[in-house]
């Protein structure tokens, strides 16, 4: 802890992932689990989407390249989608510094969540790995006067006589925001159509109290892209499940908090961050999979519940520490006295994977 005090206060940045802070070890253990999992009858193909400074690319590469068959690494694409141009070129630098990687690996500085920049479906399977990027992705907020009011968009806006921005309620008509709400099922909580809501109702006219829900839409987005573009995808996506004393109000609000002179501080309002501020948000990572099964094609809201429509995707959410028992090499992190940070720390991050079946209609 005294170590990654001094490494904090020494770069100016809020926090490191686990990607950095356990190098190489954290991303010999994905890809450990892509050579487990992968169908290697075909080339592997790799897109990691946010890949920061090159690390877990390296870091899989380097794994790749010593573990997997020869014919395995000699045909592998690796392909990193960084919307920093900074990045991007840090990424080919700490990639480069092996030389043979340099030509299975790319990068294309553009947004992985605009649809224009994929292309034309690529029916190959391929693999799409993302870490610490879904807490980053933009949110909307909605928000009800009480209990069984219905829900509204909130829009922020700036107003010329005031030097604070204000918040503006309107029904919902955001695309995204509708979708989400289908998928949460939080018209019908609203409408008073099930029992439950009855009882609620009741409760809420006594004891009213407003609500605010944050809805993952940036990340809606990006899994709708990924799935028009990459049908035949395996995902894995590893963020936070809980963030330690949120002061936002909302349900799945986020952390936003400053760093000045090595130290961090929060705000009790996402309006307070005036672009000098880290804001992370939870991953609900319930939320996660029923939006990978919409954006799939198979869980839609409208859709007959009696349907024998088969799932078109197997999907599994582990805790970082029983991922990286079980893919990984914990002995290489383990302390002296059995303490190890890869298992005992980060202790609200989880792994999500994601896979096709073979269920096409």
């Amino acid at each position: 802890m005294q170590l990654l005090d001094k490494v904090y206060k020494q770069n100016e940045v809020s926090w490191f992932t686990p990607v950095e802070l356990f190098k190489p070890w954290y991303a010999h253990g994905i890809a450990e689990s892509i050579l487990r999992t992968a169908n290697l009858s075909v080339p592997l193909k790799i897109y990691e989407i946010g890949g920061g400074s090159g690390t877990c690319a390296k870091g899989i590469m380097d794994y790749l390249k010593l573990n997997a068959p020869t014919r395995v690494y000699n045909s592998l694409t690796y392909i990193s989608i960084e919307i920093s141009s900074s990045l991007a070129k840090k990424q080919m630098e700490t990639v480069g510094e092996v030389q043979s990687h340099s030509s299975r690996f790319r990068v294309e500085c553009r947004d992985a969540a605009n649809r224009i920049g994929w292309g034309e479906a690529d029916q190959q399977p391929c693999w799409v790995i993302m870490f610490e990027v879904l807490d980053n992705l933009p949110h909307d907020i909605i928000y009800s006067r009480d209990q069984f009011s219905p829900w509204m968009e909130v829009w922020v806006e700036k107003q010329a006589e005031r030097s604070e921005l204000c918040e503006l309620y309107k029904p919902v008509e955001d695309r995204l925001i509708s979708s989400c709400m289908e998928i949460l099922d939080l018209e019908k909580e609203s409408d008073g159509r099930t029992s439950a809501s009855l009882v609620r109702n009741v409760w809420a006219k006594v004891f009213p109290k407003p609500r605010r829900c944050w809805l993952p839409t940036g990340c809606l987005k990006l899994l709708e892209v990924l799935h028009g573009a990459l049908p035949k995808m395996s995902l894995i996506a590893s963020d936070f499940s809980y963030l330690p004393d949120v002061t936002v109000p909302g349900e799945r609000a986020p952390l936003v908090s400053s760093k000045r002179d090595g130290k961090s501080f929060d705000h009790k309002s996402y309006m307070d961050a005036k672009g000098d501020a880290d804001i992370f948000f939870p991953t609900d990572f319930w939320l996660l999979e029923r939006m990978d099964h919409h954006c799939s094609g198979w869980l839609k809201p409208d859709q007959d519940k009696s349907s024998k429509k088969g799932k078109k995707r197997r999907t599994l959410t582990l805790d970082t520490s029983s991922f990286m028992e079980e893919f990984g090499l914990p002995s290489k992190t383990r302390t002296k006295d059995g303490y190890n940070p890869l298992l005992d720390d980060f202790k609200n991050t989880k792994i999500y994977l994601s896979v096709p079946t073979h269920n096409t209609k």
